[in-house]
């Protein structure tokens, strides 16, 4: 069952030099208990995907067409009162840097009591027994003593872990994962990403993940959406998109991937192109290997190249 579905989004930005698309026509349908890993390079707009769910936007954005619809009704025509019920108490956001997501000023415990207030209406007793449940499911060592603890008091990987408590202690339905674990060391990476798939599991909590990283997402996530320069190029189910990746794009991604160590990794050429910057035809054709006449002309539709899994490259057209 969807939970949220995302459909033909657009979205630029208000400059001194004119308007700058940075989002074309982005749709994506996450799943009831199941994690959607949208990857990417830096800049391509994945965040900014991400905040649009939220409506957490900068000022100078603009949503100029699609829908985000989740429970029947399109977040893009609620009022911000209305937005308020939802963020955080049934879509949840973990931010990137967990290092700077937590006030230091407050003890662990008081902040997540001031989330459980606000979106959960419990207080005293109630309300320390459910902060309590939350630091325990994330797995954090004597959580009732670390209630009483300041963020500094805590390891990134900690503080991360307290994050997704004030998630889980809401009871969101879905939680946006924006690069959850690009501050902390590969081994706690991997406990981030376990502790993601058994909430998954344990909970149906339905997991939006942002990230960079096809490596990190290879054993958790279910479905995968590879985003290049504000538009998805590339969508399937995660074992489908590893057993037939398609998109000359999705293939550079996996060839970067160190195999063996010492082994000399593939790169991709050239620089993602900025938002403003005026491509014809596909905007991955000025680095792709691939490019033949039509790629510099027309933007290439999605192909259906497998069970459930789409394509946006004429590559696909041509060897039909």
């Amino acid at each position: 069952m969807k939970v949220l579905e995302v459909n033909n989004l657009n979205l630029g930005f208000k400059t001194e030099s004119g308007f700058c698309q940075a989002l074309y026509d982005v749709s994506f349908s996450l799943m009831q208990g199941k994690m959607l890993a949208l990857v990417g390079e830096s800049g391509c707009g994945k965040t900014i995907s991400a905040m649009s769910i939220l409506r957490l936007l900068p000022k100078n954005a603009k949503i100029t067409g699609g829908e985000i619809i989740y429970k029947n009704q399109n977040l893009l025509e609620l009022s911000e009162k209305e937005m308020h019920k939802i963020r955080g108490a049934e879509i949840a956001l973990i931010p990137q840097d967990p290092m700077t997501s937590l006030n230091p000023l407050y003890t662990v415990g008081n902040q997540l009591l001031e989330v459980i207030k606000i979106h959960q209406d419990l207080k005293g007793a109630e309300a320390e027994k459910k902060a309590l449940e939350a630091l325990e499911m994330v797995q954090i060592p004597c959580a009732k003593e670390r209630l009483k603890s300041y963020p500094h008091e805590f390891s990134g990987g900690m503080k991360q872990r307290a994050i997704i408590a004030m998630a889980l202690a809401c009871k969101a339905r879905i939680i946006i994962a924006d690069e959850p674990t690009t501050a902390l060391d590969v081994t706690i990476q991997a406990q981030i990403m376990k502790l993601l798939e058994d909430i998954k599991n344990q909970t149906g909590t339905s997991i939006l993940l942002i990230t960079h990283d096809l490596a990190l997402v290879g054993e958790n996530a279910d479905d995968i959406a590879v985003m290049y320069a504000g538009r998805i190029v590339e969508s399937a189910p995660a074992g489908e998109f590893f057993k037939n990746t398609n998109h000359p794009y999705s293939l550079a991604l996996l060839n970067s991937i160190p195999a063996n160590r010492g082994e000399k990794l593939e790169t991709i050429q050239g620089q993602p192109p900025s938002i403003r910057e005026n491509i014809s035809g596909c905007r991955f054709h000025p680095r792709c290997k691939n490019c033949f006449a039509p790629c510099e002309k027309q933007n290439p539709p999605y192909f259906e190249v497998g069970a459930n899994h789409k394509s946006a490259c004429f590559l696909n057209f041509s060897n039909n």
